[in-house]
Parts: structure tokens; C-alpha cells; sequence
């Protein structure tokens, strides 16, 4: 089959778009349906190297993308027709945008004679999406002469959504009538291997530094007080990321302060100097823990409590990011290392320092590592022993058995913060994937079902109310490649709300910040045709998950876990401290022994 497509100017012209694209890269296309749109969609779909997937709701579509190029860390185009079908990107444009993921947004248009005269279905698309686009290109009316244009405005595009920071992109095209490719074979004929022969996935340059003055390396390593706080991260090769922070680390002998949205607590025998406990040990232990200096590799981690104690304290921090960006919402003593967390690793290691050995771990470096230690045998000991639905459980079954590699999505709210409490340092080798970048709970399922389209058995723990909020990507399930496994915490409600201090302010609590819901989630299911199971023990949870492994599970189904919000929080807001207090007391000498289930009243149990 030609590639090139010659029944009008509408067809050949966007034949040559989608070729360029194909040969900077392009993979995966997602396209929302539309008349103005379709000579795009048509030349995406006839192209043999293309995958492109029909999804219905523009909303639930463009999470769907950003979810696949987060997975990939490649673009993924979108497509849709004029008027306010693109209005309905936004929300995942703005997400794709903070947390640098590339997404090619084709917005087709209406010509400019359409529009400002009350024509149908248009409104002004111009730079749609304000800053939150790397570039924005209003493409010309298709015609025979523009070609080189067309394709040469293609190859400029894609290295805007990739470089210098990925992002996401919008292309603006308007179209004239014939939009269907009517049979009138224009008398051209092109040769494509010279039209096309520049075009190839562009050679960007590295935003990295490749040198940090050695006087800076020095006087880390000859600093016993100092700790690196490793954020939310998303490597294209997580060991690599993983033995990059071990190799700082054990040349410096500073623990790392791992937040569970990195891949570095699944790696745990790479590095003996992991701490994982810190939002608990915070919380009542944190004046013996000071550092002089911290190395801060990329984001903060979610920890509310870990944020302000830094904020309190105040050490020197030493900012790595690839990218030229702030990433200081402490405002604190900061100076910014643009460098890659691979690159500082590998010139750690070239520098010959020689690591630290156990026999010479600092005190400091120690005292992190005994009281992490405790901390993490006594939340372990103690969540053992509940019996009853408690939604912090999930996060602390999930590190432990769940099958190596799984990919794992994790929505916001109180799912992201159970797992930084919760999440078990193992060697599971899983990177979860999640949207920290506005932090919202837009398009939670649709993003999980682009991560698991061609992928392995994959698992998305989210609340309710986000699950709730993206109901329509359940009518994406045909559409996925592969399995996902939805685990619902249904407490009928947000219960990250419960954490706050409006809790206790009724009203207006209830009913505008919990939002309590009464769904039938076994019946919204059904309406879908997805698989619902309700969870009634602990381990019938476990052998659900445990069988991610072995089992060919539907496209999709929905595990529900139901719990009580109320008691939950409670739970937190009182065990967690006494769980810090059993450090302090410990080394003392005193005895403490939290009980597991003194927040929970004697009627809560599963159901069944």
C-alpha cells in the first residue's frame, strides 16, 4: 500500500503528516471521532505502523494517551474534530504538562472563512491551551504546493514535544470540504523516498551537566551528617536509576529517604541505607535526624510531614534535575544541579571515592537506619495483626505480593499516602506509575488503561471518588490489549478530607468535602460489562493479587474493598504517632506496644 494518500488535497495532505510522524516515531494514536477531523483519522488509520485506538469521550481519551506515553516516554498522538471536543484534553494537557510527558494534540479546525460567522460547531481554537502546550502551530489550509511545509512543520514539532523539556504539543488543523477521501485521484505522484529522506527521529542534546566542580563532590563526601531525599520518579530504566542512588549513597554513607512513587524501594538489596519509615519517624523523632546538607533528587516526596520538617530545619539542599526547573517549594538555602540522578551516579563512581563499608557507616548515617529498621518491624507486626478492613492494609500486602515487575498505578488522594506509610521495601522490581504533576484525580482509570494497553497484568488502587470521577473510561475495556485489575477502596467518600482540620467542622464537612456516594459499584460494573468481585478476607485479596502472575484475567475487573473512612483516619492520626513513640521509647529501654485495632469499632468487618 502507498503511503501517501492521492484521492484529494485533504487526504494527501494529511497522508504526508502522518508519515513524517511515522518516521520521527510515532506508535500509538488515540482518536476521538468527528467529521472535521477525518481526513487524520483516516491517513492514521491506513498506516501499517500506526496502532490506533477509537475512543469515544475526548476527556476520557486524552488520559488514556498521557497514560500510554507515560509508560512509553514516547509521544502518542491525539486527535479530535473542531468546536469543543479539544476543550475536553485540557485537564490531561495540564498533567501531561507538569509531570513532562509528550503528547501531540491534532486539533482539527474549521477554515478561517468558518469561523466568527455562527458557523456550527466552531469556536476559537487558537492556542487552546494557553502555557500549558511546549509549542503551539496553527497549520495551513491543506494545499499541493505546501508539502515540503507540511512535512518540515511535522519534524520542528517533534522536537518540541521532546526537547528541551517533553511536553505536550498542539497542532491546530483546519480543514475545507471534501473531508472524505472522494475519488479524485489527483494527477501527482511523489517520490517518497527523497520527499521523505530527512525525516528520522532527531539526535537532541543531553540537559545534563557532565562535570560538577570536584570541590562539591568533596565536600559531600567528607560530610557525615547528610541525607538524600529521593522524590517521585519515572526512569526509563529503573534498575540503572536505582544503582545510580546506591552508588551516591554508599560513596557518601548518607541513608536515602525513599518515597514509595520511585522505583527505589523495589530494588531494596542494592542499597543497605534505604529509609523508608521517615513520614512515621517524623512524627516523633526528628531533632536527632537533622542533617547539615540533603541532596534532593528530583521532586519532594508526597510526605506532608516530611516537607515540614525540612521547612523547619532548613539544610542545605542540593537540587538535582535534568531539567531547568524549580523544584524548591520550601523556598529553602537551595542551589540547583542540573544533572541527571544516571549522570551524578556514574560521576560519583568515576571520581574513585571508595564507598563506605558497614564497618565505617557514620553514626549518623546508623542511628537513620536502626530507627527505620524498628519502625518498619513494628508497622509490619502491627498490620499483620488487623483483621478488619483497613485500607492502609492494601498498600502493605500489595509490597509483598504482588508479582515482580507488576505494573502498578496509584491514584492520588489517600491511595499515594497509605503508600508512602505502608509500602514494604522489597525486591519486586515494580515501577509504579502515577500523575503527580497537578496531583488531581482526572482521569484515573483512563490513564491505568493506557498503561496497561500491550502491557503485562497490571494493577491501578485507587478511592472512589477518582475512580467515580473517570467512569467513562469504562467504556474503553474492549479497547485494551492486555489486563487491569482495579483495586476500589470504597469508603463511600474522599477520605483524604478526613486527614484535614474542616473534619471537624460539621457542617459543612460532610456533604461538600467528603462528598459521600452510594453507588452501587457491582451494578455500575454490570451496565459496563466488567467483571466486579467483592473482597470479604484479606487473603482472598492476596490470592487475587498474587495471581497476577499466573491468571488471564478479563480486560478489565474490579476488586472492591469496602471500608470505614471515619475509623481509618482515626487509626492514622493516633497509631501512626504511637508507632514513632515505640523508637523513642525503645531505645530507652521502656516498652510500648500499640494496638492494632483499638480504632476500630467491634461491628466492622468485611462483608460476607
Amino acid at each position: 500500500m502507498n503511503t501517501l494518500d492521492y484521492r484529494n488535497t485533504n487526504t494527501l495532505w494529511a497522508s504526508v503528516i502522518v508519515e513524517t510522524l511515522s518516521r520521527l516515531g510515532l506508535t500509538t494514536a488515540i482518536i476521538c471521532p468527528g467529521s472535521r477531523s477525518t481526513p487524520l483519522t483516516v491517513a492514521l488509520v491506513r498506516h501499517p505502523k500506526i496502532e490506533t485506538l477509537p475512543i469515544l469521550d475526548e476527556r476520557s481519551a486524552s488520559f488514556f494517551a498521557l497514560g500510554r506515553a507515560k509508560r512509553s516516554h514516547q509521544p502518542v498522538a491525539l486527535v479530535c474534530t473542531s468546536g469543543t471536543a479539544g476543550a475536553n484534553f485540557y485537564p490531561a494537557v495540564i498533567e501531561a504538562k507538569e509531570s513532562h510527558v509528550p503528547l501531540i494534540l491534532l486539533t482539527a479546525d474549521r477554515p478561517p472563512e468558518m469561523r466568527a460567522c455562527a458557523s456550527g460547531q466552531t469556536i476559537d481554537q487558537q492556542k487552546l491551551f494557553g502555557d500549558f502546550v511546549n509549542s503551539y502551530t496553527e497549520m495551513a489550509i491543506p494545499n499541493i504546493g505546501l508539502l515540503n511545509y507540511a512535512r518540515q512543520t511535522i519534524v520542528q514539532t517533534w522536537v518540541k514535544v521532546l526537547y528541551p523539556i517533553p511536553g505536550p504539543i498542539q497542532l491546530n488543523c483546519p480543514f475545507q470540504n471534501p473531508l472524505a477521501p472522494l475519488s479524485e485521484t489527483l494527477d501527482l505522484n511523489i517520490e517518497e523516498n527523497s520527499f521523505f529522506e530527512a525525516v528520522s527521529p532527531p539526535i537532541l542534546g543531553q540537559v545534563t551537566t557532565n562535570v560538577l566542580p570536584k570541590t562539591l563532590l568533596d565536600s559531600w563526601v567528607n560530610n557525615n551528617r547528610g541525607i538524600i531525599v529521593a522524590g517521585p520518579a519515572l526512569p526509563q530504566n529503573p534498575e540503572a536509576y536505582c544503582r545510580a542512588v546506591a552508588q551516591l549513597s554508599q560513596t557518601l554513607g548518607w541513608p536515602v529517604l525513599a518515597e514509595s512513587l520511585s522505583p527505589l524501594r523495589n530494588y531494596q538489596s542494592l542499597n543497605p541505607y534505604l529509609v523508608s519509615t521517615y513520614d512515621t519517624l517524623l512524627r516523633h523523632h526528628g531533632e536527632k535526624l537533622i542533617p547539615e546538607k540533603v541532596i534532593q533528587l528530583g521532586p519532594l516526596p508526597t510526605s506532608k510531614v516530611l516537607r515540614q520538617w525540612l521547612r523547619q530545619q532548613q539544610p542545605y539542599t542540593y537540587q538535582v534535575s535534568p531539567y531547568a526547573l524549580n523544584v524548591d517549594p520550601l523556598h529553602g538555602r537551595t542551589q540547583r544541579l542540573e544533572i541527571s540522578v544516571e549522570c551524578l551516579g556514574e560521576l560519583i563512581a568515576t571520581a574513585k571515592y571508595a564507598e563506605k563499608c558497614d564497618s565505617q557507616t557514620n553514626q549518623y548515617c546508623q542511628t537513620w537506619i536502626n530507627c527505620d529498621r524498628t519502625l518498619e518491624q513494628h508497622i509490619s507486626q502491627t498490620l499483620q495483626t488487623i483483621q478488619t478492613p483497613f485500607e492502609g492494609k492494601i498498600s502493605w500486602i500489595l509490597s509483598q505480593y504482588l508479582p515482580e515487575g507488576t505494573p502498578l498505578i496509584i491514584a492520588n488522594s489517600m491511595p499515594i499516602r497509605d503508600m508512602e506509610s505502608f509500602w514494604q521495601p522489597n525486591d519486586r522490581h515494580i515501577q509504579p506509575y502515577f500523575s503527580r504533576g497537578a496531583n488531581g484525580i482526572d482521569g484515573t482509570l483512563s490513564t491505568a488503561m493506557g498503561i496497561a494497553h500491550n502491557n503485562q497484568n497490571s494493577l491501578l488502587l485507587t478511592g472512589d471518588l477518582a475512580f467515580l470521577h473517570d467512569t467513562n473510561g469504562l467504556l474503553n475495556a474492549r479497547h485494551i490489549n492486555g489486563s487491569l485489575t482495579v483495586i476500589l477502596i470504597n469508603n463511600q467518600g474522599g477520605g483524604i478530607f478526613e486527614m484535614l482540620p474542616i473534619a471537624d467542622f460539621e457542617p459543612p464537612f460532610e456533604q461538600y468535602f467528603a462528598a459521600p456516594q452510594t453507588v452501587d459499584i457491582a451494578n455500575l460494573c454490570c451496565a459496563y460489562g466488567v467483571q466486579h468481585t467483592l473482597i470479604n478476607t484479606w487473603e482472598q485479596l492476596i490470592q487475587y493479587i498474587k495471581n497476577l502472575a499466573i491468571n488471564n484475567y478479563p480486560p478489565l475487573q474490579v476488586l472492591e474493598v469496602r471500608t470505614n473512612r471515619k475509623a481509618d483516619a482515626h487509626w492514622r492520626k493516633t497509631q501512626l504517632i504511637s508507632l514513632a513513640k515505640v523508637v523513642r521509647h525503645q531505645e530507652s529501654g521502656a516498652s510500648v506496644v500499640p494496638d492494632p485495632d483499638a480504632r476500630f469499632s467491634t461491628s466492622l468487618k468485611f462483608p460476607g
